[in-house]
This record gives C-alpha cells, structure tokens and sequence, in this order.
C-alpha cells in the first residue's frame, strides 16, 4: 500500500469473502460532498459539469475534488453537522451489514471523501455498529490559525495519484494474500474508476434518476459488473456466491 501519506487498517487475511464499498452515493443515500458543493459550495451545474470532465479524461478526479471543496467557505463542523442532518444509509445496507457480520465477512469502507464526515454521519445511523468498519478514506486539515476548522482543506490518501484516493490499493494486497478471499466491490461514481478492473464482483449502484458514472465507464471499458439500486439486491448476489455460486455464472446472469 506503498504512496499513501496515511494508515491503512490491517487487512483480514482470515477471511474467505471480503467486502469494499464505496461510500458517496453507494452506501449513502446521496453523494454527502455533492450535496455540500451543490447547497454550499458552487452548485450543481459547476460541480457536474467538473465531473464528465473526469469522466472523459480530461481533468484528474483529485483535481477537480480540491476545485469543488475550494468552494465551500463555511466551517469544517458546520459541514459535517449538515450532513448528519441531511446524509441518510441505504435501505438495504443495515441489512447486508448485519448479514456480513453474522457470516465473518468484512465489510470496509474505501472513499474518496473525508473520514471524519464518514464517521460522524455512520455513528449516527449505526450507533455502535459504526466503531467495527474499517474506513479508509481520505482526512482533513485545519488551516485556520488558531487550528479550529474555520478553515480547512483535505488531505489526499495519495496526493501524487490523479484520483486522491487511489482505491486500487485497498483492494490489491487482497489478491496478493496466500489464501485468496473473493473480492466484492461496491461503487457508483467516477472515484471508483481505478477499483473498477480488480474485483472479482463489481456491483454498480445506479441512482433513481438514472445516473452511475461508474455504470457507464464499465460499458465502456468491457468491465463485468452488477447493476443495483439498493442493498438489498447486493445481498442476493453475495449470498449466492457464498452458498458455492460461481461468480461466472451470476456475472452472466446480469448480462456480462
């Protein structure tokens, strides 16, 4: 996990099947820093338009991210409290969490946002379940001189990747482990571009409008995935797969 300015949490070299989510989007119910730019920051049109530059390659995801964080002027407790208030889970993912947990499945979180908004907004909806998921995620630093957060920029996982948070090395020490887990991956948005090649099963959550970035990048790339839409769906699939399902076979299921 060589490159990254931060820890990592020791890998669950046990365990057979092993879960990596996306946060933002996926195991929210909405994209918690879209919905600061959009209400906060310089709004949707501006933040969209930043986002089909990353997805047709022409700007770097960690770039266009500090642009849209740049232009939220408001402090870093303030935003996480909005959040709380505003950011809700999944319908499906308390269900799918208690599952793993129930099995010995790992579930982590690997996001390119900020870990102590994740955190703040999973204790409150998870109460103490929260304290058992590994979150690995990009940080924040106070900027403001008297170090309160009245001023604040974030702090990238791998500042010298285009992605900020290049999730790629959370997942691949995985497939280096002598006894091999199945590895799941959950995502929805353009920071889960370089993930997107190394799971053994890519579910693409796909928003009620429509919209998963991640969806239309697989398409393009030829990359197997699953579309879902909530929890729920991915469930059915993960315990399919470890009741003795081959992952081929529910791949081409869905179409791949």
């Amino acid at each position: 996990m060589s490159g990254s300015v931060l820890p990592y949490p020791p890998l669950h070299e046990e365990a057979k099947f092993v879960v990596l989510s996306d946060w933002d989007g996926t195991i929210s119910d909405r994209d918690s820093n879209d919905f600061l730019i959009d209400n906060i920051g310089f709004g949707y049109e501006k933040r969209r338009a930043l986002n089909l530059k990353v997805l047709d390659g022409s700007l770097t995801f960690r770039d266009s991210f500090t642009e849209m964080l740049e232009s939220i002027h408001k402090p870093f407790e303030e935003c996480k409290e909005y959040l709380k208030q505003n950011i809700n889970l999944d319908p499906g993912f308390k269900n799918f969490y208690t599952w793993c947990k129930d099995n010995g499945i790992p579930v982590i979180i690997v996001s390119s946002g900020m870990a102590p908004n994740i955190r703040a907004v999973l204790s409150k909806l998870l109460g103490p379940l929260a304290d058992e998921i590994d979150v690995i995620a990009n940080d924040v630093r106070y900027t403001d001189p008297a170090g309160k957060g009245t001023e604040w920029e974030i702090v990238f996982r791998h500042p010298e990747s285009g992605f900020g948070h290049d999730k790629s090395k959370a997942i691949l020490p995985y497939r280096d482990l002598p006894h091999r887990p199945t590895l799941f991956f959950c995502g929805d948005g353009v920071s889960d571009f370089s993930a997107a090649k190394h799971a053994d099963v890519l579910f693409t959550k796909v928003m009620a409008n429509g919209n998963s970035d991640l969806l239309t990048f697989c398409k393009r790339e030829g990359i197997p995935h699953v579309p879902f839409s909530d929890f729920n769906k991915v469930l059915e699939r993960v315990k399919e797969v470890v009741a003795g399902k081959p992952v081929a076979e529910v791949l081409k299921e869905e179409g791949n």
